[in-house]
């Protein structure tokens, strides 16, 4: 499901009242690969629940390049929202996810191992309240920085 800034709160507030444990992650997921899939399978089983926060657009531009994002944000949504293991996905303007993290409070904030723990946004606002950081290791062979190289040397090679 595809949540509002609006909607996100009270959608994570109903699973609460019904003591479900809301785990959440974020990140652009630009072309989603294996290593995405498994990593936000692992994120689900830490919680009941797991909420996606994705970077927009002009985020991923002021993050990364005026190259990216390769797929839009709504298209990049609407890919998430469909697996299973994502029970919900929202959208965030910021080039952090730190505010998006103040409105969900989730019980569990998941990165990527590769992200060192100091360094983890959130990562206050979560233990502040009795939440745990988990760094679920990234598997190894795959990134959309990868996937779109082979694509340019795949083009360049016609």
């Amino acid at each position: 499901m595809i949540l509002s800034i609006s909607e996100v709160a009270s959608f994570v507030a109903a699973h609460r009242d019904a003591g479900r444990r809301v785990a959440f992650t974020n990140g652009v997921f630009d072309l989603l690969h294996p290593g995405h899939v498994r990593y936000l399978r692992e994120a689900r089983s830490l919680g009941d629940v797991l909420i996606v926060g994705v970077n927009s657009d002009a985020s991923v531009r002021r993050n990364k390049g005026p190259q990216r994002p390769i797929n839009p944000q709504d298209e990049r949504a609407e890919v998430l929202a469909a697996l299973d293991c994502v029970d919900g996905v929202v959208i965030f303007e910021e080039d952090t996810p730190a505010g998006i993290i103040r409105l969900v409070q989730p019980d569990v904030l998941v990165k990527g191992g590769d992200w060192p723990a100091d360094q983890i946004v959130g990562r206050d606002t979560v233990e502040s309240r009795g939440g745990r950081v988990v760094r679920v290791p990234v598997e190894e062979g795959y990134s959309t920085t990868a996937i779109v190289e082979r694509i340019r040397s795949s083009a360049a090679s016609l």
